[in-house]
């Protein structure tokens, strides 16, 4: 794939940058970078098996790379998965132009005038996506500056998050090989294991689950997730006959956007209701959590336009006394969980790992908060290679 560079070099001379005595730097340029990890097998959930979507096979990324005049440089990413990558760089191009000039310690300021720039096109979905970018860089650069690891930049209640493997347990996977995955990943320090379920035959379903639950035992942590495939009477059905397996929760049973019909499901089933990770906002969430909809809250911070929106779900999401289960992109999610107060847990999936210089470990079954500043990440020279477009504003960004 050929390599497009884009270079915007704007011209600063009397630029209000709106700076007061208390600023300490400003930014001088920024990187953009679209970059697409393939992954090693095709994999499938139940919107494979129902017909909505194709297997996954790749997932696109944008990252974010935010330069000071001091020297100091932040990363950040956002992601897609299937269609929308050259969508959010897109977007990101039209608005980092923005950033040129401005205090990055402005974390909210900044976030508001990004999603005002593109507020035409809307205030969640793609647009605050492409935010995420930016917005997660600026809190690693933050980070940095501090000289401490996001966690407890923010403030950490733990040094440790209790973690769950995901990638192990889709329905593309045969019920032996399922098996096997389970067991590999709880030897490798994994603390839960999350199933895929959904599928039209909902006593394949069943088997899968019953399956692993008696290779396992009673001691592993279960979760299952139904990917917004059953309505509200298949949702209840199928939510009663997982009951025996003694599940920490069942994840999305009904399509993302029914508040109402998951508050009801929260109310009928004693297994603890998950849900969220497919919103693209704050007020998404706090309908959920408004309408007592959710017992485990999942969302994504790349999704619902960074870290900065995600702090507030996590006041949100306290006060509403409910657990923490974030989505996806552990390495950001595992530094916000442990700032979280009550029960949380973080998803891991290994996908990413290529695209990093450092790993995330595990211990009996908990994954530890990184001691690097910042989000503790660097980008590897796999993920430069995967890189197909670039652009640059203001001053060159070190690599």
């Amino acid at each position: 794939m050929t390599l497009q560079t884009h270079t915007v070099v704007p011209d600063l001379a009397g630029l209000h940058l709106g700076r007061g005595e208390a600023s300490t730097d400003r930014i001088t340029g920024v990187r953009l970078s679209r970059a697409t990890l393939p992954l090693g097998n095709p994999v499938s959930d139940a919107k494979v098996f129902t017909g909505r979507q194709r297997p996954l096979t790749e997932v696109a990324f944008l990252f974010a790379e935010v330069v000071t005049e001091s020297g100091l440089t932040g990363l950040g990413w956002s992601y897609s998965k299937r269609a929308g990558g050259p969508g959010l760089f897109a977007h990101a191009r039209e608005i980092a132009p923005d950033l040129l000039g401005e205090d990055p310690s402005d974390t909210a300021r900044l976030w508001t005038k990004l999603v005002w720039a593109g507020a035409s096109v809307g205030r969640s979905g793609l647009a605050t996506q492409a935010i995420a970018a930016f917005d997660v860089a600026l809190w690693d650069l933050k980070g940095r500056r501090a000289g401490l690891p996001l966690a407890k930049l923010v403030g950490a209640h733990r040094d440790t998050v209790a973690a769950y493997n995901t990638s192990g347990g889709f329905l593309s996977v045969p019920v032996e090989a399922l098996v096997d995955n389970c067991r590999a990943a709880v030897e490798r320090g994994i603390g839960g294991i999350k199933l895929k379920v959904g599928q039209p035959d909902k006593k394949a379903d069943l088997a899968r689950v019953a399956a692993v639950r008696e290779a396992l035992g009673d001691d592993v942590t279960l979760m299952v997730d139904a990917n917004q495939q059953w309505n509200r009477q298949d949702g209840l059905r199928m939510g009663r006959a997982l009951e025996r397996f003694g599940l920490e929760w069942i994840e999305e049973p009904l399509d993302a956007h029914d508040a109402e019909g998951h508050a009801a499901l929260a109310a009928a089933l004693d297994t603890p209701v998950a849900t969220g990770e497919m919103l693209a906002s704050v007020a998404e969430h706090q309908e959920l959590l408004r309408l007592r909809a959710v017992d485990y809250l999942q969302p994504d911070a790349p999704r619902v336009g960074g870290i900065t929106p995600f702090l507030k779900l996590l006041t949100l999401a306290e006060v509403a006394g409910v657990s923490l289960a974030p989505h996806f992109a552990m390495e950001i999610h595992v530094h916000l969980a442990a700032t979280y107060p009550h029960t949380a847990w973080v998803e891991h999936f290994e996908w990413l790992e290529p695209l990093w210089n450092e790993r995330l470990e595990l211990r009996d079954g908990r994954m530890v908060v990184p001691s690097r500043p910042g989000l503790g990440l660097s980008l590897s020279e796999r993920a430069r290679a995967w890189t197909s477009e670039t652009a640059e504003f203001g001053a060159p960004v070190p690599s």
